[in-house]
């Protein structure tokens, strides 16, 4: 859908005449500015019968224009697209600070909201070169609004805490009247195939459209994040969250990552090292029930935060609230440590305000890089046993692991004790269906690997995968693969083998008998054992390496 938005306060047209910005997309949720490319060439046009009036000017993107509108001088009875005539052109950053009025006025805003402002990822090259941004519902959005200093559209909500127009669930709040409790997705499985199927960014079209506001309305495919899980889109929805500052360790991270020996050094220089030159605050906090709890516990005006670093330090603050004279049991040896038992633990600040522990949990990524310390419960005992193992001399995983496993070990050690956490690391690749696609029961590509090691037995199985890729590469598996494996290696392993034991069998050799000198030996039979101990070597050479 493209939106058209009534401009307030530009003069280059007379004034009985409507001035409307052509934005897209129409999905109006949260959308409280408009973004324009600064250096777009942007036209403005007569549009004939664009609304009830007959006639309104429309800015938008040169590029664009012939896509949706025909020029006047060359429109026939009958065209679907709609007849204009260019009436001049202009920069984008021409109409930077241009306000327009409220798409959808559920929810009043101060300025500068409503207000068109730059952002260099808007282009010409689809769309209308103009677009409507929603700061609370888009990472990109968020950032070019805040350096404008445009609000967000948010509410309150029975805490009196700041929220979007759209709830957990993915549906609109109370306060968006004519939609409340509708999904801005269909997150509620209808039949989208049944003719009475109306979404709601349907109805929000329809609803625009009869006020005069929807310029063009059509379906349109476009690429949109899904859950690989459900299948069902996700929703990008801002969060209150606890970050980890790594990006004041940045620098550090990157020189201790050079001195790790990466196999493939190319991950270890290329995806892991431009994932630390890139950097961000590690995001530590999770909105679920199961898993670690945050040992964070903030008093109740928001003033005073109290992060716990040990049971023995919980129980002495829990011993401190009680003879503060707050009514709980002390910390036993068996307590549990999880939820919901932990959240029942109040404390007492330094002015005697009561502290409530935050309800999120930590990231199950930080759980997998305090290994090192949290399998020998160091630092708290074992810190001889801890220095001889640490850092590790190899680890292997998952190339997927980049940002999960090998980077918080590498987070965690660097910060803590400007240490690596591993010397050497082997990057695997994945295992990947014969196509070349993820492995997922879901989809039903995946292989059991149970069944096939019943059916070609292990050996087949092991041979198979090390013979078909290196580690550090992507295997893409194949059952038949196994099978020639099977005829092509051990087929001839076991006819060699057998002709063997038969003449063996029938000369009575026993292995009994004396060896035979080398230089006595037959030349095919030196060959094969300087080929053994040639093997014997790289081998031993590799481990060493």
């Amino acid at each position: 859908m493209l939106a058209e938005f009534r401009v307030s306060n530009f003069r280059s047209f007379k004034d009985e005449q409507v001035l409307s910005l052509i934005a897209s997309p129409g999905k109006s949720k949260g959308k409280n500015s408009v973004e324009i490319g600064g250096h777009n060439i942007l036209k403005t046009a007569v549009v004939y019968g664009a609304n009830a009036s007959g006639k309104s000017n429309l800015i938008k993107a040169l590029a664009c224009m012939n896509t949706i509108i025909y020029d006047s001088a060359e429109y026939k009875p009958g065209d679907k697209k709609i007849p204009f005539k260019v009436t001049g052109e202009m920069k984008g950053k021409d109409l930077v600070g241009m306000k327009y009025e409220q798409l959808l006025p559920y929810v009043p805003l101060p300025d500068p909201a409503f207000t068109v402002i730059a952002a260099d990822f808007v282009t010409t090259e689809d769309g209308t070169g103009i677009v409507h941004v929603s700061p609370t519902f888009g990472a990109d959005d968020l950032k070019a609004a805040q350096k404008s200093g445009i609000p967000a559209v948010l509410i309150k909500d029975e805490n009196g805490d700041d929220v979007p127009i759209v709830d957990k669930q993915g549906r609109f709040t109370k306060e968006i009247t004519d939609f409340a409790g509708m999904y801005v997705k269909n997150y509620d499985d209808q039949d989208e195939d049944d003719p009475d199927y109306r979404p709601t960014d349907v109805l929000i079209a329809i609803k625009l459209k009869g006020e005069n506001k929807a310029f063009r309305v059509e379906r349109y495919v476009h690429s949109y994040p899904h859950c690989w899980r459900t299948d069902k889109p996700i929703l990008y929805y801002p969060l209150s969250a606890w970050f980890i500052k790594t990006t004041e360790f940045k620098e550090r991270l990157v020189e201790l990552n050079n001195t790790i020996n990466w196999k493939p050094e190319s991950t270890g220089i290329g995806r892991f090292g431009n994932w630390l030159e890139n950097l961000v605050d590690w995001n530590l906090s999770r909105s679920r029930f199961w898993g670690t709890p945050l040992p964070v516990w903030v008093s109740e005006d928001k003033k005073e935060e109290l992060c716990i670093g040990s049971i023995q330090e919980l129980r002495d603050e829990v011993d401190k609230a009680i003879a503060a004279g707050i009514n709980q049991d002390p910390i036993g040896e068996d307590f549990d440590l999880h939820r919901p038992y932990v959240d029942e633990i109040v404390l007492v600040g330094k002015n005697g305000e009561k502290m409530y522990r935050e309800p999120d949990l930590i990231d199950v990524w930080f759980d997998a890089g305090s290994m090192p310390y949290a399998q020998l419960h160091y630092p708290f005992e074992n810190e001889d046993d801890f220095n001889k193992a640490y850092p590790a001399d190899f680890i292997a995983e998952g190339v997927d692991q980049t940002r999960g496993w090998f980077f918080t070990l590498h987070a965690i050690a660097g910060m803590i004790f400007d240490s690596v956490a591993f010397k050497n690391v082997v990057s695997n690749g994945l295992v990947l269906d014969k196509k070349g696609n993820k492995m997922s029961k879901r989809l039903g590509n995946a292989a059991d690997p149970f069944k096939t090691i019943e059916q070609y037995g292990p050996d087949a199985l092991r041979w198979y995968m090390i013979s078909n890729a290196d580690p550090w590469d992507n295997l893409k598996f194949d059952l038949e693969g196994i099978s020639e494996v099977q005829r092509r290696f051990f087929g001839t392993l076991t006819n060699t083998y057998s002709f063997f034991a038969l003449y063996a069998n029938l000369d009575g050799f026993k292995y009994a008998e004396r060896d035979i000198l080398i230089t006595k030996r037959t030349e095919s039979d030196r060959w094969i054992l300087s080929r053994l101990n040639s093997i014997i070597k790289i081998v031993h050479d590799a481990y060493d390496d």
